[in-house]
Order: C-alpha cells, then sequence, then structure tokens
C-alpha cells in the first residue's frame, strides 16, 4: 500500500502573502498551453499573437467560469452561507463544466474578433487543455482533496488521521492511518490529462474534418471522468443522485459523450477539412 506524502499546499509564505500549489498548478498549466499553442502556429497558420490573446481570454474564462460553475453545481450552500466562499479560489473548488462554459465563450469572442469560425479556434485549442487538467488533478492531490472509495488494490493510499479526521471516523481511537483509498485524483491526473493528451496529440497532427478534434476531446474526456466516478466519493453535502452510484460530476458528464459522439458523426459526414 502507499502512503500520502507530507504535502504543504503553500509553496511560499511573505508575511500574509501565501502562494498555494493549487493556484500555481493552474499556471502551470496555462503556460504549457501557450507554449505548445506557440509551437502549433507554423503549422495551422495562426500568428503567435492570436495564440496569445486566445490563451489570455481562456484563463479569464476557465478561472471565472470554473469557480462560479463549482459553487452552483457542487457548493451553493456555501455562497448562501458566505458570498465571499465565491472568492476563495485557493482552498480548491473549479468545476472543469463550469470552465468548459467559460472557455467556450471564450473562444465564441476570440472567434468572433478573428472572424473565424467557433470549431475551427475549439479544434486548434483542445489538443492544448490536457496537460492543464494533469497539473490540475495534481493540485487536487496536493490539497488533499477528491479521494476515492477505500480499496484493496496494491495502489491503495492511506491518509494521516490527524490531516484527514473524516477518512478515520471508524477506525480506532488513536489509529494514525486510515484505511487504503483509491487516490482518484491521480486516476484522473493520468486519463484526462496524459492519455488524453496523447490521444488527441496524435489524432490532431494529421487534418481532420472540422468539429471532429473537439468531438475526440469531449468523448474523451467524457468517457474518463464518467468511469473515474465510480471509485471518487461524492461530494459530501451532495452524495448520490440516483441508484446508490449516480453522481453530480456524471450526471454533468454524460452530455460531453453525447455531444463528443454527435460532433464526431456531423465533421464525418461533413468531412470539411480545417485542422
Amino acid at each position: 500500500m502507499l502512503t500520502y506524502p507530507d504535502l504543504d499546499p503553500v509553496v511560499l509564505a511573505l508575511g500574509p502573502l501565501k502562494v498555494h500549489w493549487y493556484g500555481l498548478m493552474y499556471l502551470i498549466g496555462f503556460a504549457i498551453a501557450w507554449t505548445l499553442g506557440r509551437w502549433r502556429t507554423s503549422r495551422l497558420g495562426w500568428t503567435g499573437e492570436m495564440v496569445d490573446d486566445l490563451i489570455f481570454y481562456c484563463v479569464i474564462g476557465t478561472i471565472v467560469g470554473g469557480r462560479l460553475g463549482y459553487m452552483l453545481f457542487y457548493g451553493l450552500d456555501q455562497i448562501l452561507a458566505n458570498p465571499l466562499n465565491l472568492f476563495k479560489v485557493w482552498e480548491g473548488g473549479m468545476s472543469f463544466h463550469g470552465g468548459l462554459i467559460g472557455v467556450m465563450l471564450a473562444i465564441l469572442f476570440f472567434a468572433h474578433k478573428q472572424r473565424l469560425r467557433f470549431f475551427q479556434v475549439a479544434d486548434f485549442l483542445v489538443p492544448l487543455v490536457p496537460p492543464g487538467l494533469f497539473a490540475g488533478r495534481l493540485g487536487n492531490f496536493i490539497n488533499g482533496e477528491l479521494w476515492g472509495h477505500r480499496t484493496n488494490l496494491p495502489w491503495g493510499m492511506r491518509l494521516p488521521c490527524d490531516q484527514f479526521p473524516t477518512q478515520c471516523l471508524d477506525q480506532a481511537p488513536g489509529s494514525l492511518w486510515s484505511p487504503p483509498v483509491h487516490a482518484s485524483q491521480l486516476y484522473e491526473a493520468a486519463l484526462e490529462g496524459v492519455v488524453l493528451f496523447a490521444i488527441l496529440w496524435f489524432y490532431s497532427r494529421k487534418p481532420r474534418p472540422t468539429m471532429a478534434v473537439s468531438g475526440v476531446f469531449l468523448l474523451g474526456y467524457g468517457a474518463f471522468r464518467f468511469l473515474v466516478e465510480f471509485v471518487r466519493l461524492p461530494d459530501a453535502h451532495i452524495g448520490y443522485l440516483a441508484f446508490g452510484w449516480l453522481t453530480m460530476g456524471q450526471v454533468l458528464t454524460l452530455p460531453m459523450i453525447l455531444a463528443g459522439l454527435l460532433l464526431l458523426m456531423l465533421a464525418y459526414r461533413k468531412r470539411a477539412v480545417t485542422s
């Protein structure tokens, strides 16, 4: 079995100013997306300035949409209790689905400004996204959030009871470690970050019909997230929505899978190549 390492969520503290790993991981993800986008410009006829603008708009869309989405989908009670909780991003709590909506709005704005079609921009952008997802899930792991169910598998992770008392409620008094659980954050980092990046990057190396790359992204992310939700604990204040296994994450992800299949069907029916 594995044991959770002694990780400090704070990278650097200068008086009242604290730099958290969670925020730093988002910064790293955006930096990688910008670097990869700059590298792809020569092949796709974009300029560096276009990539700079697109990434800037997507940063805003990700942060605003991700935070609003999380608080609306998962933490509405926290806003009602204290509206200032909306701004405590360093504590974690970013919704991929909210961030996706924010990025879609950013793409719409950028496409209108550059006189491009929405999916011309989306097909360029989505291969740049998985490294950011990887970094974000590592941020979840460092923050010690989004754990999975208990497991007897050899890669199950034991958690220190002083840091994660809720994982040790049924343990004997004085227990130092919890029973092993699925590190579902790392599963998502591997699937949504590494595997999905490899699929998208190699798939988009050849010209594809418009919407096809975006379709692969939606289908791939949706399928991976839907599967991991089976071993990931639901948010305690929401629980399972139905059948003793259906989670909010799966409800929000299922439309992505269907949309991805639809985009692929339409893309290969039309076969207009733009990426």
